[in-house]
């Protein structure tokens, strides 16, 4: 474990967040999710500004959500520039890589291994989340294609066969550069005891024509080959979509405002320092933050904590013993895979609202791939899939009237419950044609129809994955408990999943101030690393 660390309440960062950087400027804390953006934004008088955004927008001028949000809060035009020092900070937390990597929806990667090695990323530690399991589901693989390289190292470093660039080798590092494959990765025994062998590689494949190759002992930098292999592949895969997201950021807010980005660890760093597998528990790192800041201030602090914040594209969860520290782990896993990257005792999983709901192989499904913010739900009249969020609306459970019309290609139309009630009618009809799942007697009084019946199903579904995680983080939650909902609770898991799993005592559910934008709070709570 790496040591503990500690987070300011919001009154002392409140305080201190006024004289940092020195006065005349607008400050921005901002949480960048798969769906929606949640911004805090703090005047020069001090006066504090919450809005929610979607992550995602359609219109004539495209840009990204968090510079959308800024340009409202400040009264500008979209698409019209930032004076300058009007923006003295920007501190941004941000979802981008981990629903990228829930998702799937990456950069390919070329992976260079031993000779012997080529199956090492698939078949991981061979690890079965349950053992009784008839047919063990796990998660698809990133999208990469490996070669293996002549040459080994010892476990002292020493050179057991020496590296060569072989004819074979290159003539197919020729080919996969000629179909697309620019993005590489190189993982190789007993590196971090000595990297010469992999920085041959690298060298070797940037006279090749590939761009700068990601070599494990810098990016992993710790024993163990899967996780570091793992780490590197994620970084690889997941740098590019960072990238271009905060090169967006960085080129809409000029070069005037100091940009910092939440890390898994939940400190700030700017974005030239930044690796993306660092940041894949970024947003979930706010929203731990803030949830400890809120228990603090309702005075949980002698209490185990269980966090629990369900967005639009991913579930995260967190627990604390009573009184304990924050404690860093030098690995996480994400999505099946070993990470070897400084985070935050969360667990996330790919359930949110916008998780889309199907049948696939006569069976009922539910995500991981979510809609976004565009096309979105259904019933955001964009064309998009049926989603948790739908189901939702449909009974009643989110009411139609509670939305503003924003939806449709001109963003000013109420949802569409129509559509959804036909989607999911449809659906209907496939299951009692297929005989899947129970029937409507079994259901409840909730499913009075064939729509209702196949919505309540697939909530039901969704209530399970989400209380995985919580499962996960919270097997050593003692009695007495208390169950904090720390942001962006959505009803798109029914209330007793999570609470439930809380054993003896009275747990409380507590609702932060403006829960719906509380991971973005903590950027102003959060140190910069050094």
């Amino acid at each position: 474990m790496i040591a503990p660390t500690s987070l300011a309440t919001p009154t002392t960062a409140m305080a201190s967040s006024g004289s940092e950087g020195g006065p005349g400027g607008w400050r921005f804390w901002i949480d960048r999710g798969g769906t929606f953006t949640d911004l805090v934004g703090q005047a020069p008088d001090g006066s504090l500004v919450v809005r929610k955004v979607l992550s995602e927008r359609v219109g004539p001028v495209a840009e990204g959500a968090a510079v959308a949000a800024i340009r409202e809060v400040l009264g500008l035009a979209a698409g019209q520039p930032l004076p300058e020092g009007l923006v003295a900070e920007v501190r941004l937390g941000t979802t981008v890589a981990t629903n990228a990597l829930l998702e799937r929806r990456v950069e390919p990667v070329l992976l260079l291994v031993n000779r012997g090695f080529a199956d090492l990323a698939a078949i991981g530690e061979q690890h079965r989340p349950d053992i009784f399991a008839l047919q063990v589901e796990r998660p698809p693989l990133l999208p990469y294609r490996v070669l293996e390289v002549p040459g080994r190292l010892a476990a002292d470093g020493g050179e057991v066969e020496p590296f060569q660039r072989d004819s074979a080798l290159e003539h197919r590092l020729r080919q996969a550069r000629a179909e697309g494959l620019s993005s590489c990765a190189v993982a190789l025994l007993h590196a971090v005891a000595d990297p010469s062998h992999e920085l041959a590689m690298g060298a070797w494949l940037e006279e090749l024509g590939f761009a700068p190759a990601l070599l494990s002992h810098r990016v992993g930098g710790l024993p163990r080959l899967l996780p570091r292999l793992h780490t590197t592949l994620v970084e690889a895969a997941v740098r590019p979509v960072l990238q271009a997201y905060l090169a967006q950021v960085r080129q809409a807010l000029g070069p005037s405002t100091r940009l910092r980005v939440m890390t898994s660890a939940g400190v700030l760093q700017p974005p030239d320092q930044l690796l993306a597998k660092d940041t894949v528990l970024s947003g979930p790192a706010g929203g731990l933050g803030g949830a400890v800041a809120v228990a603090h201030a309702a005075g949980l602090a002698g209490r185990p904590i269980l966090g629990f914040d369900m967005g639009g594209t991913s579930t995260d969860v967190f627990h604390l013993e009573a009184g304990a520290g924050i404690e860093l782990s030098p690995e996480t896993a994400v999505a099946g895979l070993r990470l070897q990257a400084p985070t935050l005792p969360i667990h996330t999983v790919a359930a949110g609202g916008g998780s889309v709901v199907r049948l696939e192989g006569g069976r009922l499904q539910v995500g991981p791939e979510s809609a976004g913010a565009v096309p979105g739900p259904a019933c955001y009249r964009r064309g998009g899939p049926l989603t948790i969020t739908d189901a939702n609306l449909l009974l009643g459970r989110l009411p139609e009237g509670a939305l503003p019309p924003v939806f449709g290609p001109g963003g000013d139309q109420p949802p569409d419950a129509a559509i959804v009630r036909r989607g999911f009618e449809a659906l209907a009809a496939e299951l009692v044609q297929g005989s899947v799942g129970p029937s409507a007697a079994t259901v409840g009084p909730t499913a009075a129809t064939g729509a209702e019946h196949s919505a309540v199903q697939y909530l039901d579904q969704t209530a399970w994955n989400a209380s995985e995680a919580s499962i996960a983080s919270s097997e050593s939650l003692a009695a007495g408990g208390s169950d904090l909902a720390e942001g962006g609770l959505q009803p798109h898991a029914r209330p007793e999943g999570p609470e439930a799993i809380v054993p003896g005592g009275e747990p409380r559910t507590v609702l932060g101030p403006e829960p719906m934008a509380l991971s973005g709070v903590p950027s102003l709570l959060t140190p910069e690393a050094l």
